[in-house]
């Protein structure tokens, strides 16, 4: 199985970096809908799609208004956007306010919960929260043959509450925005530090961790100092746009 990075930074894009966008085109799954979403109308597959909100502060979110080009001479049949229920109306009357975006692409929005969401191919996804500012929902995507999560926009320790959402896994993606000593302001926008996340990528034993959320201020993967965090965990890896991971 194959996932796409399509968006790796936070907050803004850069000239390397689009927001956070992951994608699973086999089984029309994307994970999130930051600037990075254009690139997934090259990669479409299926006749519908799933797109999965951690949350929706606008770079997570604001690629649904590009969904007009994406789905452009597409055979996409249907769209269906699941999010926190709490946060529906953020999208339909802030997002899609008429003065911001006159015309609402055609999707169906769906509540995300704790329930788990059935997934093409007999998989499933299991959303849990973790902590952010306005909240936020890590995830967990499992086949009889795959495993894989996606934790952003969350400040990562080795007691976080969701480690044991995570274990086991065949791919871990975890945001990591500041280097190490920014531990104050990592704590403060609610996002983690290099080594903290390592910690949590060693302890649920993913055999493969690629670090995104990455701070657009850093604009070359040499302005990141890995090598204390690989001291904790020495697989980690950082995602680029246009980059796949097997799993």
């Amino acid at each position: 199985m194959q996932l796409h990075f399509l968006g790796t930074t936070g907050y803004h894009p850069n000239r390397r970096r689009d927001t956070a966008c992951l994608m699973i085109p086999e089984h029309g799954i994307i994970l999130d809908a930051g600037t990075g979403i254009f690139r997934a109308r090259d990669l479409i597959r299926t006749s519908s799609l799933d797109i999965f909100l951690t949350h929706v502060h606008l770079d997570h979110c604001i690629g649904l208004t590009f969904l007009f080009d994406i789905l452009f001479e597409r055979d996409v049949n249907s769209v269906r956007v699941h999010a926190d229920p709490a946060k529906h109306r953020a999208i339909e009357e802030h997002l899609f306010a008429a003065d911001l975006f006159p015309k609402r692409p055609d999707f169906e929005l769906l509540p995300l919960g704790v329930q788990p969401v059935p997934l093409a191919g007999g998989g499933q996804l299991q959303a849990f929260p973790v902590q952010h500012p306005g909240g936020c929902l890590g995830m967990r995507l499992e086949w009889p043959d795959h495993r894989m999560a996606y934790v952003t926009d969350t400040t990562a320790s080795a007691d976080a509450d969701y480690l044991n959402q995570i274990v086991g896994l065949d791919l871990l993606v975890h945001e990591a925005y500041f280097p190490d000593g920014w531990e104050d302001r990592a704590a403060l926008t609610g996002h983690s530090c290099l080594s903290p996340v390592a910690r949590i990528a060693a302890a649920s034993g993913a055999r493969q961790t690629w670090l995104v959320h990455l701070n657009p201020l850093l604009e070359h993967d040499s302005e990141i100092d890995l090598s204390p965090a690989r001291q904790i965990c020495p697989g980690l890896r950082i995602a680029e746009d246009g980059m796949v991971a097997e799993f």
